[in-house]
């Protein structure tokens, strides 16, 4: 509940405990009919003591393209957080872009948000609405992406946007690198080559050369990151069907190069 968690602890601050407490019972009870998020906007239809569910709206605010377009350089400068997001993950500190755009992802002030309940309880927020906010959490728990949907940008459009920046910035690194010089290979081979047939028993140790290598083995900070950036394969008839089996596998691999690295391969 990390997402619902801190979005109620948001709204704390500018509503009435009281009521909004009201409003996590109301959920709980299922009274919530239907959710409906979009740019800036929620709807719902929400079950009270009559027979016809009253209707609510929940206007917050969203950012400008300039608040945009801040956030997401932030959030292209920082290689963990595109990173994630790219792999369809959700930083837990991902506020900290938001923070450096002097901006930020959750409403701040009581007029960042503003509500409708067709209910005749005038009183801000009426249960019905603090419902709404309740299930809002839970809603973002399962896709913490609608966050920014509702605060005017979509998954897709945030991603492409975040694709573009990090390609444009690894782009303007690889012109600023060195160019990167191959050595001639040598003209001959040395005589001192014992042929192969003298060291088959050993053909496959590491070499005296080798010995100052550093491979470090670690857990990969997104499980199976590149299926995820890859997204869905165009030939998958079923959800799950070709990326599920990679998924173990590539996780069944990482789990067995660790055992490797710590010397604890199980027999």
């Amino acid at each position: 509940s990390w997402w619902a968690d801190k979005w109620i602890a948001a709204l704390e601050p500018l509503l009435d405990s009281g009521r909004l407490s009201r409003g996590r019972s109301y959920a709980r009870k299922g009274q919530v009919l239907d959710l409906d998020i979009g740019p800036g906007v929620v709807t719902s239809r929400v079950q009270g003591s009559r027979a016809r569910p009253y209707k609510v709206k929940i206007a917050v605010k969203t950012l400008t393209d300039a608040e945009w377009s801040e956030v997401i350089e932030a959030l292209a400068g920082q290689a963990i957080f595109a990173a994630k997001l790219l792999a369809g993950e959700m930083p837990p500190d991902v506020e900290t872009a938001f923070w450096a755009a002097h901006v930020s992802l959750f409403p701040t002030r009581s007029d960042d948000l503003h509500t409708d309940c067709s209910c005749p309880d005038y009183a801000n927020p009426c249960k019905h609405v603090a419902a709404v906010y309740f299930l809002l959490g839970e809603r973002f728990d399962q896709d913490p992406f609608l966050i920014f949907h509702l605060r005017g940008k979509d998954k897709d459009q945030l991603l492409a946007e975040l694709h573009r920046r990090r390609g444009v910035a690894d782009l303007a690194l690889a012109e600023d690198s060195p160019a990167y010089e191959v050595a001639p290979a040598p003209e001959s081979l040395p005589e001192s080559i014992e042929p192969l047939e003298a060291v088959l028993d050993r053909f496959w140790d590491m070499g005296d050369g080798l010995d100052g290598f550093s491979a470090p083995v670690v857990r990969p900070a997104v499980e199976a990151g590149l299926l995820k950036r890859l997204g869905k394969p165009p030939f998958e008839r079923k959800p799950g069907e070709i990326t599920d089996p990679l998924a173990a596998a590539y996780q069944s691999v990482s789990d067995h190069a660790l055992l490797l690295a710590l010397g604890e391969e199980s027999s």
